[in-house]
């Protein structure tokens, strides 16, 4: 019995030395990616036409515009609370311009996704290839998709990789819609088939539903965001016409003031914020990236 443990842990070094000399391979490592946040307000800017612009510059640009209008204001009022609520609503300016433009472009490209669809349906009915069908759009798709899909176009003939080509796409137009759209053609061209002008046919009629169905109810809730927006606006206008006359909004000068009116300003966002999450529909998310 004494023998039969210095036995296994001689055998036991032996295999850990005859393990040692073997290299093991590392664990594949996923790309990393950004922050969700980070995701969102990258297609927004896409989706709001400014592809160029990073989302650290529009947080500088942020910045800067929330420390510009501090500053003004403090000089022309003198009050520090009246100053901070002023820049505040500076600073938030940028990212809601951007939010505004990507959302109504996302509108009009939900009513033009599907005569781009049903413009490939009828290229591949027509004797060609898939890519050739999706280049085609590049000419004669939807004024509004051409650049894209010209730049696709280029893309695939530089490199003949139709899969590649199809996520700098994705990419380009960072759209719910051109997700699923690429994803499907994606698809196609893997497994082949005869289904392919079925899965587009089916696929134009749900856009076509979806955006009449989307068109009808944000027509009837447009005037719960407005006026959500013009009860938030009528007491700082107010206050801006207050701010006019220094003597008029000395009190706010005091910690009390301040107080009350950064209470107000809290509350007024929560209110807005309540107001337009309720009255908007969801926007679909990009779950096919």
């Amino acid at each position: 019995m004494t023998g039969v443990v210095p036995g296994l842990m001689f055998g036991t070094g032996l295999f850990l030395i005859w393990w040692s000399f073997w290299e093991r391979e590392p664990p594949p490592q996923r790309p990393s990616q950004p922050p969700r946040l980070v995701r969102l307000l990258r297609d927004d800017l896409v989706q709001a036409g400014y592809p160029s612009v990073t989302p650290r510059a529009l947080l500088v640009g942020c910045l800067t515009a929330f420390l510009l209008v501090f500053l003004f204001v403090y000089a022309v009022v003198g009050v520090p609370a009246i100053g901070f609520c002023f820049a505040t609503m500076a600073a938030w300016a940028p990212y809601a311009w951007v939010r505004m433009r990507a959302r109504r472009r996302r509108g009009r490209l939900r009513d033009l996704w599907p005569d781009a669809v049903d413009n490939i349906t009828s290229a591949v009915r027509a004797g060609m290839s898939l890519p050739e069908a999706v280049s085609q759009l590049g000419h004669r798709g939807p004024e509004e998709l051409r650049p894209a899909f010209a730049a696709f176009a280029q893309d695939y003939r530089i490199t003949g990789r139709f899969h590649d080509c199809l996520d700098r796409l994705k990419e380009r137009l960072s759209d719910p819609v051109a997700d699923r759209l690429v994803e499907s053609l994606r698809i196609a061209r893997e497994v082949g088939g005869s289904d392919l002008g079925r899965l587009l046919r089916t696929l134009s009629l749900f856009l076509r539903e979806d955006s009449r169905t989307r068109s009808e109810l944000e027509t009837r809730q447009a005037w719960t965001v407005n006026a959500a927006r013009l009860a938030v606006a009528a007491p700082w206008i107010v206050l801006a016409m207050l701010s006019s006359r220094p003597e008029s909004v000395q009190a706010y000068s005091s910690t009390t003031g301040a107080l009350v009116l950064l209470s107000g300003a809290v509350l007024t966002g929560i209110a807005y914020w309540l107001m337009v999450r309720i009255g908007r529909l969801p926007e679909d998310e990009r779950v096919l990236r």
